[in-house]
């Protein structure tokens, strides 16, 4: 859980029920932020559809999407009641461990699945004084951020080193290539899946050099797989 929520009374929220991976959130209802009760539950008011509140259900996870521009972020919810305070109902929201800032990439996400490694500098060392790192694989790649599949839980705001394949050859082709990234949401994968999480992946870059050699990279891709 990402800890007692910073959230002004007042704030609108743009509400939308949960989608597959495959599909993006519609939101296309509205909701106002009243209070946190704690750091695991806050209240907003009812939502209408149609000039009606909608129905409580427990069982429909909800997300949430508050700010503007690089500070949107969204908060991922169950409604398990619904609160009289005064004259009027609230939904009692019980927060789920999935806040995320949404990833601003004005550059396309394409669809590609490239496998790659990923590790933490403060995970424990091998025998021989490295860090085993884990496999995954991109589901989707863009200049400023990825969509990587695997098998470890990581909370929003971990940061990850990714080390990106070897494509082509060594006279027509592309260099293994790391980056750092922060992870802004995780969520599970479907069952059967290869992968048990997908995490959505921003990436940070030390200066405009490191920014062009993962924007070579990306045209790279999208040339070898005609994207």
């Amino acid at each position: 859980m990402a800890g007692a929520l910073q959230i002004k009374h007042g704030t609108k929220m743009r509400l939308a029920f949960d989608a597959p991976l495959s599909q993006e959130p519609q939101f296309h209802m509205v909701c106002t932020f009243n209070k946190a009760l704690d750091e695991s539950a806050f209240l907003v008011s009812i939502p209408m559809v149609g000039g009606k509140s909608l129905p409580l259900d427990e069982n429909q996870k909800l997300l949430f999407k508050y700010g503007e521009g690089e500070e949107t972020c969204i908060l991922a919810g169950y409604a398990d009641d619904e609160v009289k305070e005064g004259i009027r109902h609230y939904w009692k929201i019980r927060r789920v461990a999935e806040q995320r800032q949404l990833v601003k990439r004005a550059d396309i996400r394409m669809k590609v699945a490239l496998p790659i490694q990923y590790m933490q500098d403060t995970w424990a060392l091998n025998s021989d004084g490295e860090i085993d790192r884990e496999k995954g694989e991109t589901l989707d790649i863009s200049n400023g951020g990825l969509a990587v599949c695997m098998n470890r839980w990581f909370p929003v705001g971990e940061i990850c080193i990714f080390t990106l394949p070897r494509l082509g050859t060594a006279s027509d082709g592309h260099a293994a290539h790391e980056v750092v990234g922060v992870v802004c949401w995780t969520r599970e994968m479907p069952k059967g899946s290869v992968f048990r999480y997908v995490a959505g992946i921003q990436l940070r870059f030390g200066d405009p050099e490191e920014r062009a050699e993962m924007q070579d990279y990306v045209a790279y891709v999208k040339k070898r797989y005609k994207l």
